[in-house]
């Protein structure tokens, strides 16, 4: 009697647990379905994982909507600022050796940067402008959070800084050819667009940071990716340049036009070739440059949700995760911006400030890549969500991630009760 009793408990746990995995693969499935029946999408790639454990990880759309290539789930997409993430762990893993501070002035491995100039006044006849010293010296801290004062080029709000880094030649990172070291030097030339401390201002911060760790390490960029990151975690689609048995799996980009979906064939950013992860000489950007998969992805996001190893492999100590995913920003910096939006070193941040506007738990992290992919993760209940396409200036960019994350959130038991 007492085995018939334990045989009913089990079924009756594995049904719900089926009902619960059931009802999230419909859900899922119909809001990409319906995106992609309506054109909102080309194609959409779609992993998640629970427990470490896959609960869902199919392609729909194309890959290629010009000949028409189905996309699948191991195609390999530009990330774009989800490099971000992978360059700050770089920099913390330095940190943990002790070889920097977080509190350092970036001057003292980057002498350019040496006696920052903040923008004052500017003249949009010809791009000229005057500008004040700044109050204190740009810190590791200050690139990792965002609040530094540098701005991005192209795709700023601010149109002085993005006339006067054209003028000066600063790109984005996306796909430019050049060498780290000449390309940062350049950018330490330019006005901030705040004083450093005051504003979290999103630019090339991270662009800096993968200079510092060629610096501090003293081997390029790409390398210490490779040796301390990418092998430990078995990751063997995540890279800068696209190699030859790879290519097939490059997703192309897309973007939206009156007929529909239609293939990027022109240049993008500041001149950059598309297929730019298949060309020789671009310079490696750590705020922008990398390309992977979904599933290469989701071992780095389970690397840090299980504070800093993943299947035997430590990258990084479990008090360095909590120290990178604890916000970073000061209330002067939060009264200068968004109210509601926090960030750690690397990441954006679901706190107690914010919850009312999040369905994930306190303590996600999270941020998105140009091309629209899109990441989050969620230690309290350990899912990790990937949502990859590949278009070119989105519209409502970020709202693509979070109508995946709602739906998941909805229909997918979870642990405990988020406050």
């Amino acid at each position: 009697m007492y085995k018939q009793f334990l045989t009913i408990i089990f079924c009756a746990i594995t049904l719900n647990g089926f009902s619960q995995n059931t009802k999230l693969e419909t859900s899922i499935d119909d809001l990409s379905n319906r995106l992609v029946n309506s054109q909102e999408v080309a194609g959409i790639t779609i992993l998640l994982l629970k427990d470490d454990e896959v609960l869902y990880n199919k392609a729909f759309g194309y890959a290629d909507v010009e000949a028409m290539r189905p996309l699948r789930t191991d195609n390999i997409f530009r990330i774009a600022s989800q490099t971000k993430a992978i360059t700050s762990v770089a920099v913390m893993i330095l940190w943990e050796q002790g070889k920097i501070l977080l509190d350092d002035p970036i001057s003292k491995y980057v002498p350019q940067f040496k006696n920052p100039q903040v923008l004052d006044k500017f003249n949009p006849a010809d791009s000229s402008y005057t500008t004040v010293p700044a109050q204190r010296e740009i810190t590791v801290r200050d690139l990792l959070r965002h609040t530094s004062g540098i701005d991005y080029p192209t795709i700023s709000d601010d149109t002085k800084m993005q006339a006067i880094y054209a003028k000066a030649g600063a790109v984005t990172g996306i796909g430019n050819k050049g060498v780290l070291k000449e390309r940062m030097e350049l950018l330490a030339k330019q006005p901030l667009r705040y004083q450093p401390g005051t504003a979290f201002t999103y630019g090339l911060n991270t662009d800096v940071l993968g200079y510092l760790v060629e610096i501090v390490s003293g081997i390029p960029l790409d390398k210490f990716f490779q040796t301390k990151i990418f092998a430990p975690l078995r990751m063997t689609d995540t890279q800068f340049k696209v190699s030859q048995d790879q290519v097939n799996r490059l997703v192309t980009v897309s973007e939206k036009t009156d007929k529909g979906f239609a293939k990027v064939n022109h240049t993008i950013y500041e001149n950059s070739n598309v297929a730019y992860p298949l060309e020789d000489e671009i310079y490696l950007s750590g705020g922008a440059g990398l390309t992977s998969t979904t599933a290469d992805y989701a071992k780095f996001l389970q690397m840090m949700v299980n504070g800093g190893s993943y299947h035997g492999k430590r990258v990084l100590g479990a008090k360095t995760v909590e120290l990178m995913t604890t916000n970073q920003l000061s209330q002067e910096v939060i009264s200068h911006g968004d109210p509601v939006f926090r960030f750690g070193l690397g990441f954006e941040l679901v706190t107690e400030e914010n919850k009312f506007i999040n369905a994930p738990s306190v303590g996600t992290f999270s941020w998105s890549g140009a091309f629209s992919t899109h990441y989050w993760a969620d230690p309290k209940e350990n899912i990790v969500g990937l949502v990859f396409t590949q278009e070119y200036f989105r519209p409502n960019h970020n709202d693509l991630g979070t109508l995946y994350k709602n739906v998941v959130y909805a229909n997918l038991e979870m642990r405990t009760t988020s406050k």
